[in-house]
């Protein structure tokens, strides 16, 4: 139900299957089998007293506890990342050929003739800019404007460097990805 990765001694996420997370608790609203997921997952990777609060711009933390989180869903998977020394993020997307629709409103040109019509790296840039605009954890991002993937080799997994180059605020992050049967993961590595 539950699957853990440790990255190294300071970062680490967890991948919590939702189908069978409802079946076991019998839950049927989705709304509830995501809260109770959420919940469930953070205190399976930390402990059985970790708390989420959200910022006023969204962003979760955790309340009493210095360390980094990020959360995202997508469909019957949940992720969880935890970094114990920099903002951190994740973001898990089902391979749909959706994304070929919308690739013109979080692409940049040069990344559109990268990625051309192949899902799953479409999917992966998808994927990383939301890890970014996790990390960034404010509002007012423009996809195509201030956040930037640089050009990579698709594998079933790797790394690719991403940038949120925003006047106030200009870094980058290596970032890993994932492809896991049919879900993207990319999460955050570390600040470069």
């Amino acid at each position: 139900m539950i699957e853990v990765i440790n990255i190294n001694k300071s970062l680490f996420f967890g991948i919590l299957n939702l189908n069978e997370f409802s079946i076991e608790y019998k839950l049927s609203s989705k709304r509830e089998i995501e809260s109770k997921g959420k919940e469930f997952l953070i205190r399976s990777l930390l402990n059985d007293n970790a708390e989420v609060c959200y910022d006023d711009k969204g962003k979760p933390h955790l309340v009493n506890d210095p360390r980094q989180i990020s959360i995202s869903h997508s469909h019957d998977k949940l992720a969880v990342i935890v970094n114990e020394h920099e903002s951190t993020g994740i973001d898990i997307e089902l391979i749909r050929d959706k994304v070929l629709k919308i690739k013109h409103k979080f692409l940049t040109a040069t990344e559109l003739l990268e990625a051309n019509e192949d899902v799953e790296k479409l999917l992966i840039y998808w994927a990383a800019k939301e890890t970014l605009y996790k990390i960034y954890g404010l509002k007012e991002v423009d996809f195509i404007k201030n956040l930037f993937v640089n050009p990579f080799t698709k594998h079933k997994l790797g790394s690719i460097i991403g940038e949120i180059n925003i006047p106030e605020f200009k870094e980058s992050f290596e970032l890993n990805y994932q492809i896991l049967e049919n879900y993207v993961l990319v999460y955050a590595l570390k600040k470069l």
